[in-house]
């Protein structure tokens, strides 16, 4: 609630005679409205609001605000008034655009983009195949198991009860292995239920410090992701860039109602069903672990998608499209 006042007053502070000719923000928080308006105002600057996640009806969707409730109302107001302010509003996907105009009539479609999550990528960075045995035997992870990720965020929009589900319905199965690393709200949960349980194919690993990270992902076949099937937004989880920088197909269980399964079916980088069909998933997971030549073709498939549309520099074009010619 105070990062707008703490905003401002450091920027009337520290850049006292610094002119700022374009704003960029993102989305958490929403409460930026009145620091973007007055330095539009001091500057005539131009803004462009990055919508990384559409607060309230988020955590509306997952029961943590009542649904016209009056926080809920409140944070409504904020977000409308940040639309309001802003000039340019580059959602993460198409289902978002479309979500953002159809429950926000006042905003002018021509302001509304798609610009996505974007990576900066690595070169050289690949491991060998000699390096990711010795990490996978650091890890007493079977060499010659398909290895499934899943990487980041252990909370409660992820949907996580799923993942225990399909981590049970698994077990003892020798031709995969499940490797969770992450933190969150859920974490404990989760490690409770594998100190209960003692899967023989899977592991829990607590956050890992970025390099270490981004070896052990390079190890892995196939990238996991997780969505609670409650959502009504169309969330579109970063993770899914750093599995396809190293050349890993998805398997996705999330909601409906986003579009993140349909692009990776539709570009042939991943497979999709619905958080909560157990069945489904698990035949997805079958089909990876019984043909390696599938998992390797779509992994470098991901990675030219990722090459083509999910880059800085391709984000970058994007807003300065705006901006370069004033």
């Amino acid at each position: 609630m105070a990062i707008e006042y703490q905003f401002y007053s450091a920027i009337k502070k520290y850049f006292p005679d610094i002119r700022f000719d374009l704003i960029l923000y993102s989305t958490p928080p929403i409460t930026f409205t009145k620091v973007v308006k007055n330095i539009k105002k001091r500057y005539q600057a131009q803004s462009y609001l990055l919508l990384k996640d559409i607060f309230p009806q988020n955590a509306v969707d997952i029961e943590l605000l009542k649904k016209g409730g009056l926080l809920h109302r409140f944070f409504r107001r904020k977000e409308r008034k940040l639309y309001e302010a802003s000039d340019y509003i580059g959602c993460m996907s198409p289902a978002n655009v479309e979500f953002v105009l159809k429950y926000n009539k006042s905003i002018p479609p021509s302001k509304v983009e798609v610009c996505p999550n974007s990576i900066k990528m690595k070169m050289n960075s690949t491991l060998s195949d000699e390096e990711k045995k010795t990490i996978k035997k650091g890890y007493n992870i079977p060499p010659e198991a398909t290895l499934f990720i899943y990487g980041g965020n252990l909370g409660k929009p992820q949907g996580l009860d799923f993942l225990l589900r399909v981590l049970e319905s698994n077990n003892g199965k020798t031709d995969r292995f499940f490797l969770i690393i992450g933190s969150g709200t859920e974490f404990t949960k989760i490690k409770n239920r594998f100190d209960a349980h003692r899967p023989s194919n899977a592991l829990l690993l607590s956050e890992l410090p970025k390099e270490e990270y981004d070896k052990v992902v390079q190890t892995g076949d196939v990238g996991l992701i997780f969505l609670d099937p409650r959502f009504t937004i169309p969330n579109y989880p970063s993770r899914l860039l750093s599995y396809l920088e190293h050349k890993m197909p998805v398997l996705m269980a999330t909601d409906k109602n986003t579009d993140i399964g349909k692009i990776a079916e539709r570009n042939g980088y991943g497979f999709w069903t619905e958080n909560g069909n157990l069945d489904e998933f698990n035949t997805l997971v079958d089909k990876f672990c019984e043909n390696k030549e599938l998992i390797a073709k779509m992994g470098e498939k991901g990675y030219v998608f990722l090459k083509d549309n999910y880059t800085v520099e391709k984000s970058y074009q994007i807003i300065m499209n705006h901006f370069e010619n004033r």
